[in-house]
């Protein structure tokens, strides 16, 4: 009989900037994509708001920020952050 080895799925990755940090322990990702028009072959933007859980409060409005889903945190949390790549410059 063979063994069989378990391989740990890498988890999903998004970078986005942060745009809402209201929230304890919580901040709302915008990642912005660009899609491909089927028929027209011209490239639209596509927007989505993602929910991730910042357990330290650091990440802070217009951070550039890499999320990776993770389990169910709340209702709407199904994402963490993993790091900030970029600060948002202080006026």
């Amino acid at each position: 009989m063979e063994a069989v080895t378990e391989q740990k799925k890498t988890p999903r990755l998004r970078q986005g900037v942060v745009v809402k940090d209201k929230m304890d322990k919580t901040v709302v990702v915008e990642v912005i994509r660009r899609v491909m028009h089927a028929k027209y072959t011209k490239f639209t933007r596509k927007r989505v708001r993602y929910a991730a859980h910042n357990p330290e409060n650091q990440a802070k409005a217009g951070d550039q920020v890499v999320i990776e889903q993770t389990r169910p945190l709340s209702k709407t949390k199904r994402w963490r952050v993993k790091e900030i790549t970029q600060k948002a410059s202080g006026v």
